[in-house]
Formats: C-alpha cells, structure tokens, sequence
C-alpha cells in the first residue's frame, strides 16, 4: 500500500472509530445511567417492604407491656425511629440523631427510605431504615456493557478496514494507472533521449558545427529531458531497484557533476562558487549519489535570480548547496520534500526532485536540512557525520 493510501485510510479509521465509539459511549452512558436507576428502585422497593414489616414489629413493641423492649435488629440493613421533631428514639443506626432527608440524598453509598409511622407508636413519627447498596449487580451491569463495547469494538475495527480499503480503492486504481503510463512513458523517453545525447556529442566534436549557442540549447534541453527522465524513473521503479553500495570518491563525482551542469547555470549568468575537500569517501549507491548532487545542483539553478550565485561545499561531515535566488516561504518548507509539492509555480517542474533526495537520504539515514530566506536564497544541506 503506497504512502498516500496508509494516510487516506488511517484518516478514515479514526475518524471512523472515533465516531463511532463516541456513539457508542453516549448510548452505554444512557443505558447504564437507566439500569442502574432501575436496579437501586428495585432495592428502595426491597426497603420498602422492610419498613413495613419493622412498623409492624413496632406496634407490636408498643402493645407489649414487658418493662424491657428489644428493637427489632436484621443483619443486612439497619433502622432509626424518630419524633415529630425528627429526634432520635431508638434504633440501630446511630448516625444520624436528627433526620435530615437533605443529607441523606448526598450520601451515595446507601440506600436511605423514609416512612411515616401513624399512629405514632412508642412516640414514633418517622422510621428510617437504610443498607448499603448492593454492588453486585452494577458490577455485573458495568462487565456486560464492557465486554459489549470490545466485541463492538473489534467488529466495527474489522467492518472500518474493510470499508476504509474499499474508500480508497478509487485512488489506488488511479495511482496505478498513473504508474502505468508513467512506466509507459519513462519506456518510451529513453531511447530518443539517449540518441539526442549521442548525437550532440559527435555534433560538439565536429568542426563544421563547433559549439554553436543553438546546439548549446539542445544539449541544455536534453540535459533537462534527460534528468527528467532519471527521477521518473527512479520513482517508478524504486522498489525493484537493487542498490550496489560501494565507497565512492564524492568529491571527484561533484566536480564532474557541476561541469555537467555548467552550460545549463551559463544560460542564467549564474556562477558556481566551489569549496570541495579532496578524497571525501562514501559508502553509497552511485547511481543514488548522482541523483542526490544533480537534483541539489538542477533546483539550485531553476530557482535562481539572473545573474545570482551557487555556493557549493563539501565537507568530511556534509554537502551543502546555497543559492542567491527566490527563497522558501516558512510555512512551505515542511511540505516542499513531498512528491508533487512546489513551493514556487513561476518555475517549472514536477516536484520530484526533494521527494528523491528525501527517500534517498532516509535510506542512509543520513540527515536533510532546509534554511530558507524569501527573496535571498535557500541552503540545502545533507549531513552523514552526526
């Protein structure tokens, strides 16, 4: 699965998921919020019936003329008689000496319920009995709602990938066709790109032709056609592409590179301005080395003023390439190393050549930095000694 299409489809999975398991939330907080209002109704009820039977007790109590009077105990709740003035009486739960319904609703651990006594029995008005609420059964609820959102949840992971893949099958079959005819294309290009070449070469040895400026133009344009064709193909056909990583002699491959691209900075007045170290040594693909240095050079010149400068240094640590042009806007200096992204349209180009540079520099995880002045140049720096 190609970059672009992880993106589009981990968007969709979260905004997916996200959605969805927020749906889900809200309905377990409403359905858990009712059942559990159902079931602690269903445990006031059960103190309802108790009250009833401690009245009945009480009356019992009231009628008894023993001197000695046993309140009535039970092992799972606790019970309180008060007057009218809602005193305390008797009872086994001693907490509260004055009945304050107000507090007991700001209690959460019990179940309070609050019955009038008539007639008022052993000086009764009021009986309050309470327990603790019974856990047993919210455990249970909170378990099935838990175990119901992760089954949800992995079904509707599974449904979202399957889905998501189906949302960007549109654009995978649009990319691969684009790679098709990309690879048509790079096919096509290659032989008269190379007959060209071939060609001006036996023009420029000839002395009936010598170096007119009009075949320096075509051999410019062919240089152009010719770089262009390189990163097409080297992003076509990147994962096929078998490395020979070997210690190449950077120094000497950067010279002949900026004579290769000399004419082309002669058209634009643009002088090279060359600081190289003798015998810097990489280990490297030199196909990849060639891609690196002439995609620095090539933006180098593209987007430099008339006239302007190109600054070239090479060191045992880095390469770095400045020049005296348009500069980078701050806000594009993150996106211009993505494929197809520009940062100037008074140039032309595809956007390829900082994606190529980027690929190749994480390949050696070696490190690419961008500094950039609007209107007064931009510095490119790759470092492989940290």
């Amino acid at each position: 699965m190609l970059k672009s299409e992880k993106k589009s489809l981990i968007r969709f999975l979260l905004i997916y998921l996200l959605s969805t398991f927020l749906l889900f939330a809200l309905a377990g907080l409403m359905f858990y919020s009712y059942e559990t209002k159902h079931i602690l109704d269903k445990q006031k009820d059960s103190l309802g019936h108790q009250a009833q039977k401690i009245k009945t007790q009480i009356r019992t109590l009231h009628n008894t003329f023993d001197k000695t009077l046993v309140y009535p105990r039970y092992p799972d709740l606790e019970s309180t008689i008060y007057d009218s003035d809602k005193k305390y009486i008797m009872g086994t739960f001693k907490q509260m000496q004055l009945l304050d319904e107000e507090k007991l609703k700001r209690q959460t651990n019990r179940l309070f319920y609050v019955s009038k006594v008539e007639p008022h029995y052993l000086g009764a008005a009021y009986l309050l009995v309470t327990k603790n609420i019974d856990d047993t059964l919210l455990w249970e609820l909170q378990k099935s709602i838990y175990i119901f959102m992760l089954i949800a949840g992995v079904f509707f992971s599974i449904l979202g990938i399957f889905l998501g893949r189906l949302f960007v099958a549109p654009m995978r079959s649009s990319m691969e066709k684009m790679n098709r005819f990309i690879e048509d294309t790079t096919h096509e290009l290659n032989t008269p790109i190379g007959t060209i070449l071939a060609n001006i070469e036996i023009l420029e040895s000839s002395d009936k032709y010598g170096t007119s400026e009009e075949l320096n133009r075509i051999e410019i344009a062919s240089k152009t056609l010719s770089r262009i064709y390189d990163d097409l193909t080297y992003l076509t056909f990147n994962h096929k592409y078998n490395r020979s990583v070997e210690r190449v002699n950077v120094s000497n491959v950067l010279k002949e590179r900026i004579a290769y691209f000399s004419s082309m900075a002669d058209i634009k007045q643009i002088k090279f301005d060359v600081k190289i170290e003798e015998n810097i040594y990489l280990d490297i693909d030199n196909n990849d080395l060639l891609r690196v240095i002439d995609n620095l050079i090539s933006n180098a010149i593209k987007y430099n003023e008339i006239g302007g400068k190109i600054h070239i240094c090479l060191t045992h640590r880095s390469l770095s390439v400045r020049d005296t042009g348009i500069g980078i806007a701050k806000k594009d200096i993150e996106i211009i190393s993505q494929r197809f992204k520009r940062a100037n349209d008074s140039e032309g180009g595809f956007g390829l050549g900082l994606d190529i540079i980027n690929q190749i520099v994480r390949y050696y995880d070696y490190v690419l930095k961008i500094k950039s002045t609007l209107k007064e140049g931009t510095t490119m720096e790759i470092q492989w000694a940290r």
